[in-house]
């Protein structure tokens, strides 16, 4: 967890998230659909996206997403998988996996769970 210091991205301190860009960075290539969501995931939470993954949303504060935006995102993609995705019956296999990819990390940067994936 974060000091009172420190910048925090969602419950997470901003050390743990860009250590998990880097494991993520370190990784061969190509990525993998799952991979693709995590980094799409973390890449949002700290700023370098302006779009929400999920839902394509404006980023609510001035360096990234508050909680509440991530909670929300969090949600989203819980409920694309649940839906396959877009919605729809064309949902692809990849496109679930990067779903699944955006939700484990979002989840785990709102702590809801405590391993990082």
């Amino acid at each position: 967890m974060a000091t009172e210091n420190a910048a925090v991205v969602g419950v997470r301190s901003a050390e743990e998230v860009f250590a998990a860009l880097e494991g993520l960075d370190a990784r061969d290539r190509p990525f993998t659909e799952y991979e693709r969501g995590l980094l799409e995931a973390y890449r949002w939470a700290v700023g370098a996206r302006t779009a929400a993954p999920v839902t394509a949303a404006p980023t609510a504060g001035p360096w990234g997403p508050c909680r509440a935006q991530m909670l929300a995102e969090c949600q989203a993609a819980a409920v694309a998988i649940r839906t396959g995705g877009d919605g729809t019956e064309t949902a692809g296999v990849a496109d679930a996996e990067r779903v699944l990819g955006l939700y484990t990390a979002l989840a785990w940067l709102c702590g809801h769970h405590d391993d990082r994936p």
